[in-house]
């Protein structure tokens, strides 16, 4: 196998036995390989493998590498994990599957505008800012009924679930514990939580997505200034 497949494999199986340790299907958690400033080979070589769910920290990067990919495998899902500016929601409906980074009331709205206009609905998450860092994207937990209300009844948007990026110098667990009970609390069946470094720790507390990037790809290359 290749060193992607390889890595693949034992990322795969490092999520089933988290699973099986907390009384889970394997199957009940999807792993989404981020695939930030790698190129569209790295992406290729997991699909080759049968891996079809992917991530992307930013749609200008996501628009310069995806769209011929999906054309070629049409069952590939691809995931918007970053920000993302109101004026690039218009693109990020029409090129993502699903959009983890729902945070604020404005976005909220061009996200509705934009899923009207083009008649495409991707699956929404709302990112939440469960260490309240104040240089981290995410609504604050104080907030989040009242917004997932707004989102839902206002703004019409297809919210299935949540998403966090846990402090660093912080335990995880009690971040992803917090989460999973806010979404309970609102009847949202989809936790996105854990990265590389913590994403067996988030399947035993009730990840049904984990975001893997280095694990899977090796470290990344620098991004290259725009043009």
């Amino acid at each position: 196998m290749s060193d992607g497949a390889d890595r693949l494999a034992e990322v795969s199986g490092r999520i089933a036995e988290a699973a099986r340790a907390a009384g889970r299907s394997p199957s009940d958690v999807t792993l989404v390989a981020v695939s930030k400033t790698h190129g569209a080979d790295r992406v290729h070589e997991l699909l080759e493998v049968g891996h079809r769910v992917f991530g992307e920290n930013r749609v200008q990067e996501a628009e310069g590498k995806f769209p011929e990919l999906k054309a070629a495998w049409p069952n590939l899902e691809l995931h918007l994990i970053g920000p993302l500016q109101t004026n690039k929601a218009r693109d990020a409906v029409a090129l993502f599957d699903v959009i983890q980074s729902v945070d604020r009331d404005r976005l909220a709205a061009a996200l509705a505008k934009e899923m009207e206009k083009l008649g495409r609905r991707p699956d929404c998450y709302i990112q939440v800012n469960t260490g309240e860092e104040p240089q981290k994207a995410g609504i604050l937990p104080k907030d989040l009924d009242t917004f997932v209300a707004l989102c839902r009844d206002q703004y019409k948007l297809p919210v299935v679930g949540l998403m966090c990026i846990p402090p660093v110098d912080e335990e995880p667990a009690l971040h992803f514990a917090l989460l999973a009970k806010m979404a309970a609390r609102n009847g949202l069946a989809r936790l996105s939580m854990g990265m590389s470094a913590d994403y067996e720790t988030a399947v035993r507390l009730g990840a049904t997505h984990v975001r893997v990037g280095s694990a899977l790809f090796g470290s990344r290359p620098p991004l290259q200034p725009a043009a």
